[in-house]
């Protein structure tokens, strides 16, 4: 567990426990892949051996940096969502009610939504979904493996609305792309002045750049639209509750002088 007035190794912002409450990005250290050394969790490369902190173990599994080349392939899109899909109809086996299903013992069990079917939107939201959870319970090889699947899939979308910017945004924070994010952020803005994730994503880049200046004006504006966005009640706030409670409060805090 990250001890208290620790920072987040991926977007700066002050952490503790197991994973931030800013991005969501795991905070306990991993292993080495090459020689299985423990690696803290802003390591580069690994003080044992000299290989790169990319290629890590978590929970005993490894991570690899293949995926850069798998998501320039639609295949790989479409083996992900397949592979989700079943994940989805076992999961929902697992958990249906034993009694009731003893007597169809021998029915064949339901198959998984059909992705041919799925929008562009619920391409993306799926892939993302599935990449959060994953960040949320520390499993950094499945975060790496579906994260540029779920942007491959940002990027076929028909339209982009504050929402889903936002979510790629996080996406990119969460595979190292800063830049990427702080410009979706900026985007957020152009596309919707005052929206309060814009201000939440240059907030998240400013502290993961220790640029305290930038930090603040973010926190200014958040503060500044606050009220007449949460007058707006934008359904996406709703979705994200927790992230906007914390940003508010960090809001207030940094308003206030306190860090």
């Amino acid at each position: 567990m990250t001890p208290k007035g620790s920072s987040c190794p991926s977007c700066g912002a002050d952490a503790s426990g197991r994973f931030c409450n800013s991005c969501g990005a795991a905070l306990a250290p991993g292993m080495c892949a090459s020689c299985g050394r423990s690696l803290p969790a802003s390591a580069r490369f690994c003080a044992n051996c000299g290989a790169s902190a990319g290629a890590r173990r978590t929970g005993g599994g490894r991570v690899s940096k293949a995926w850069g080349a798998a998501a320039g392939a639609v295949i790989a899109l479409a083996v992900a969502l397949v592979l989700i899909a079943r994940q989805d109809g076992q999961a929902r086996a697992t958990t249906a009610d034993a009694s009731a299903s003893a007597p169809l013992a021998g029915a064949a069990p339901g198959s998984p939504p059909d992705i041919s079917q799925m929008s562009p939107r619920e391409r993306f939201d799926r892939l993302y979904e599935r990449s959060m959870r994953a960040s949320e319970s520390g499993d950094t090889a499945t975060v790496e493996r579906f994260a540029p699947m779920a942007l491959l899939a940002y990027q076929q979308l028909d339209s982009i609305d504050s929402d889903a910017r936002y979510h790629a945004a996080l996406l990119r924070l969460h595979t190292g792309d800063i830049s990427g994010a702080a410009a979706l952020g900026d985007s957020i803005l152009a596309l919707t002045p005052g929206h309060l994730f814009g201000y939440v994503v240059e907030a998240t880049v400013g502290r993961w750049r220790h640029d305290e200046p930038a930090t603040k004006a973010a926190y200014a504006g958040f503060l500044s639209h606050y009220d007449a966005e949460v007058r707006a009640a934008r359904p996406e706030y709703t979705a994200h509750k927790m992230i906007m409670d914390d940003m508010h409060q960090r809001a207030i805090a940094a308003a206030a002088g306190k860090k």
